[in-house]
């Protein structure tokens, strides 16, 4: 776990590659990192019709709300609360 946490993109990396990573702690095997191919995968979702194509390319935008405007700068608070 400590290595995985410590260098988490070598080990991205190696499942891309095709490699299976076993993540162990103290020895026990957790987990497994293998790597997917997610084009394919999209693919499959969207044939099930787990996943649908979005109607629009837009993205959709916040309103109605506007945005809460702090009194003092964050930071302030922080090193307030750290005294």
């Amino acid at each position: 776990m400590t290595d995985l946490h410590a260098d988490l993109s070598h080990w991205l990396d190696r499942a891309r590659k095709g490699d299976e990573v076993i993540v162990t702690e103290r020895g026990v095997p957790v987990a497994r990192i293998v790597g997917v191919d997610s084009a394919s995968t999209i693919e499959a979702l969207t044939e099930s019709g787990v996943l649908s194509r979005p109607v629009s390319q837009d993205r959709p935008q916040a309103s109605g709300y506007t945005r809460p405007q702090p009194r003092r700068p964050v930071s302030e608070i922080i090193t307030e609360h750290r005294h």
